[in-house]
């Protein structure tokens, strides 16, 4: 017989899909102009900028907003307006908006929280704080979302194959469980990020001329 953990457990599997329509398929932060530019060509290289972006870049202030976002008495409106002022370029403020707004409309019947839009790690804490689930896995399945999003993205655009796409996934594992881990106990004190190639590539992505992704 299921419980409501259970429920809530497929709940939040289900809210933090990349199959969640929040049009997250058509953003890549930046990855495509490292790819046309030739820095992102392979697996390996594949990999490594993923990890930079999870561990230094955007992925660690994704986390710790969420982790924030997800306790008790968080000041969401605030956190909104943290997130905000944490995107360095007018494409990752757009794909962060778009996709909280997203998020946020479809999962408020679904969760009986607020529908307002706010930037996706605050709508998505908001969202699943009611859920009863442990923050880090909450956290480590939205960060497993969001590569999942560039891995498929490098899929579409690289010659890389399903099966080697879902290799660098699943090789990011341990340091998405580290970074779940730490973001859980983390505090404002803890944002910060030093990612200056993905920041440089989400600038230079929107005066490209042909373009696949929104960012």
């Amino acid at each position: 017989m299921g419980t409501a953990t259970d429920t809530g457990g497929l709940l939040l599997v289900q809210l933090l899909s990349p199959a969640f329509p929040t049009g997250g398929f058509a953003y890549a932060q930046g990855l495509e102009w490292a790819m046309d530019s030739g820095s992102v060509h392979d697996a390996a290289s594949l990999a490594e900028w993923l990890a930079d972006v999870l561990d230094h870049g955007s992925g660690w202030s994704d986390a710790v907003l969420l982790s924030l976002s997800l306790r008790t008495g968080a000041d969401h409106a605030g956190l909104d307006d943290l997130a905000r002022a944490l995107c360095l370029t007018a494409e990752r403020l757009t794909e962060t908006l778009e996709q909280g707004a997203a998020f946020a409309r479809t999962a408020a019947p679904l969760t009986g929280t607020e529908a307002s839009p706010a930037a996706l790690p605050v709508a998505a804490g908001r969202a699943c704080a009611p859920l009863g689930q442990l923050p880090a896995r909450v956290i480590a399945l939205y960060l497993h979302g969001q590569a999942l999003n560039l891995v498929q993205a490098a899929v579409r655009f690289l010659p890389l194959g399903q099966t080697e796409g879902q290799r660098v996934l699943a090789g990011l594992s341990p340091l998405i469980l580290r970074l779940a881990d730490q973001a859980a106990t983390a505090t404002e004190n803890d944002l910060g990020t030093c990612a200056i190639g993905a920041e440089i590539a989400q600038a230079r992505h929107e005066t490209m001329q042909t373009r696949i992704f929104r960012t």
